[in-house]
């Protein structure tokens, strides 16, 4: 072919070119973009073991590299000036590396310029509890929650402590005071960040992801304690999202966790991005659960499979199914009746919210 292999910085800039979302440099295959969902190989060269370390190994530090060698896997974050910044995390596979890149945009973006849910934007006013943010991966969650930060950040003088694996968007000090630790480079791991979290005096607290039984603990306690605290799950639905909690801990102590859900949860965000019928990228389709004394009774009694129902017959306040949010988006012409059966819960509702739609 005669095509060299470029360095690491040429073959990111491309990516964001193409409107990437993900680079994966595999060993056998040129690098790879996925774009608007879409696996897309890049016109170079397929790439050797030899050529996956020399992209990498340069830009890693050298605690990076050694814990590379412990662990065989590593997540990082990585920056371009003026370009992008990038979520990075390398794994071994059959004696190889294989790495992934996630663009993050450099600048935060405005949670009107979403697609959300109007009663989303409320959220950052909220004194204190848990708000979930939740969907497989590259669905925009760590956007979300960046968003809802970054206003909260415009608008209100507090405190905010973020916990995360690694650092994606940055957020400069504005009207609150914001410290951003990053596991593996600031603290040892998510379980340590957080048994110290309180003592730094926080009004909101940023958890990467809820892991464990001690991660969902500590943030259950916190917001029960007058904090407000987001986080992410990686489930499909809000239901899912209360049960997979619940499901974490011993049958023992599951009463007292729905007792402690019901009283601090007050939100649940499940999206996904779904593409465009007219080619140009992708929009979000949300399902939002929003904590009423129904939601809170459900909770408490282990009827998690009745919240469905509520988040269809609360509009009024705000909720809405992820089946609603997809017909909502056909109607207007966004996406394709074709997508939304596809990414839909339930096509019989899909297809009754539909009946006005002429294809």
């Amino acid at each position: 072919m005669g095509q060299r292999v470029p360095d690491l910085n040429e073959i990111l800039i491309r990516t964001v070119k193409m409107d990437g979302s993900d680079l994966h440099l595999t060993t056998g295959l040129p690098p790879v973009v996925r774009v608007y969902g879409e696996l897309v190989p890049m016109d170079l060269p397929r790439l050797t073991p030899q050529d996956i370390e020399d992209l990498i190994y340069p830009v890693l530090q050298p605690h990076q590299r050694e814990q590379l060698e412990k662990e065989l896997e590593l997540d990082f974050s990585y920056s371009i000036s003026g370009v992008s910044r990038f979520r990075g995390n390398i794994m071994w596979q059959r004696g190889t590396l294989a790495v992934n890149f996630r663009t993050v945009a450099m600048s935060i973006p405005k949670l009107a310029d979403l697609g959300l849910p109007r009663a989303v934007g409320k959220l950052s006013n909220l004194p204190r509890g848990l708000v979930l943010v939740t969907g497989p991966t590259g669905s925009g969650k760590s956007t979300t929650l960046a968003a809802l930060i970054e206003q909260i950040n415009e608008q209100r003088r507090l405190n905010i402590v973020t916990i995360e694996n690694p650092i994606e968007y940055l957020h400069r000090h504005k009207k609150s005071i914001i410290k951003q630790r990053e596991v593996g480079t600031d603290t040892h791991s998510f379980a340590n960040a957080l048994r110290h979290v309180l003592r730094h005096d926080p009004d909101v607290i940023l958890i990467g992801e809820m892991r464990d039984i001690e991660s969902i603990s500590i943030a259950l306690t916190a917001a029960e304690t007058g904090h407000l605290v987001f986080s992410t799950l990686h489930t499909q639905t809000a239901s899912l999202a209360v049960h997979r909690i619940i499901d974490v801990f011993p049958e023992g102590m599951r009463d007292q966790i729905r007792q402690q859900l019901a009283d601090s949860l007050q939100a649940v965000i499940a999206q996904q991005l779904i593409p465009r019928a007219d080619g140009r990228g992708r929009t979000a389709a949300v399902e939002l659960l929003l904590s009423t004394p129904a939601v809170r009774n459900i909770i408490r009694e282990g009827k998690e499979h009745q919240l469905y129902t509520v988040m269809q017959t609360g509009r009024n306040v705000g909720m809405q199914t992820l089946d609603q949010a997809l017909a909502e988006l056909c109607l207007k012409g966004l996406i394709t009746k074709e997508m939304a059966l596809m990414r839909c819960v339930d096509q019989a509702e899909l297809e009754r919210s539909l009946r006005r739609c002429q294809f």
